[in-house]
């Protein structure tokens, strides 16, 4: 019989892998409820819930439904919601007015929000796509080419006072004009708003990820079409160093948490910043990324949660501190079995 072979080796790393247990005490990276955000469309009336056919298990929600679902996301033990309202198409126009109006469905939304759970942390939207004709987050130019910067940012200070003044607790511009933070702040604390916090969409790159959610606030129907070209105003995929531009003025323009958006193809993005910064870092799994990983399951190729929970520790692992998904519920309640 042959002499046992055993290999001289003074570490051997499959030590701490040996059981879940083992596991779970060396474990570097963990997924809490605590980390995740849920991201909630809204819509007026008392209709509903709408499904999104591309994003499935995503619902519009009217009012009573929004406040049914934040006391189910908190008993869950998640605490943030961000808010995007989704208006019917009569009420869009070339240079989205409703955005700015003391009755806007969003401002209804975050006083039903804090009505239901006053603890729920509030993020809303500042940027004009869900209002606007072309779908666009500003305006537009006289030419339709480009989007006009200052004239945005001035209707962007305006929205987030009036968000401000309706209870939100963090303002998330993600319209990636130059300067808005600095100009937001100034709005905010000029308005007494010193408690309301912005959280920025950074580094918003120009990604083909974004088709559903422009699918569930109505922006690619009003537009006409989902493959809208925001090159002019959001970052280059390929394009590390001027992201890190972008972070480094949002930090020294007031902003209180930073944000990469997408998240799964952007890692490497969400590793330098997590680097750079004292600043919190949130990251955004979006719509493409939640629907690519929910239609691969359905066709049979990938396990639909071992896939999602793969995803969601990656961008942790990566240094996210907060994660906005469409997964919140699914993954909360998971772990809530656990």
């Amino acid at each position: 019989m042959a002499e046992k072979f055993q290999l001289d080796l003074p570490r051997r790393p499959r030590r701490l892998r040996r059981s879940a247990a083992m596991r779970a005490l060396v474990a570097e990276t963990q997924l809490r409820a605590a980390d995740l955000i849920a991201p909630l469309f809204v819509i007026d009336g008392t209709g509903g819930p709408e499904e999104v056919e591309s994003m499935p298990g995503v619902r519009r929600l009217n009012l009573r439904d929004l406040q049914a679902e934040v006391e189910a996301l908190a008993g869950l033990g998640i605490p943030a919601v961000a808010l995007f309202p989704c208006l019917d198409p009569s009420l869009k126009d070339d240079v989205g007015s409703r955005a700015c109006d003391p009755d806007a469905l969003v401002l209804r939304a975050v006083r039903a929000v804090k009505e239901a759970v006053p603890e729920m942390v509030v993020i809303t939207d500042v940027a004009l796509d869900p209002y606007t004709t072309h779908g666009h987050d500003g305006i537009l130019n006289e030419a339709g080419t480009d989007l006009l910067n200052d004239a945005t940012v001035e209707v962007l200070c305006r929205m987030a006072v009036l968000q401000g003044e309706a209870g939100v607790d963090l303002v998330a511009p993600s319209d990636m004009m130059d300067g808005r933070v600095g100009a937001i702040r100034a709005a905010l604390d000029a308005a007494g708003l010193t408690d309301v916090g912005i959280l920025a969409y950074s580094a918003k790159f120009a990604s083909a990820f974004y088709g559903p959610f422009r699918d569930a606030v109505g922006s690619a129907s009003a537009a006409g079409t989902r493959l809208l070209d925001k090159s002019t105003y959001q970052l280059s995929p390929g394009n590390r160093r001027e992201a890190m531009v972008e972070v480094d003025l949002d930090e020294a323009e007031g902003a209180d948490i930073v944000m990469v958006k997408p998240a799964g193809p952007y890692l490497d993005i969400i590793r330098e910043v997590r680097d750079r910064t004292e600043l919190p870092v949130a990251a955004y799994q979006v719509s493409g990324e939640y629907a690519q990983i929910h239609a691969a399951a359905r066709l049979g190729w990938l396990d639909l949660e071992r896939t999602r929970d793969e995803s969601l520790l990656a961008i942790k692992r990566a240094g996210a501190d907060m994660i906005l998904t469409y997964f919140a519920r699914d993954v909360a309640s998971a772990l809530a079995r656990a």
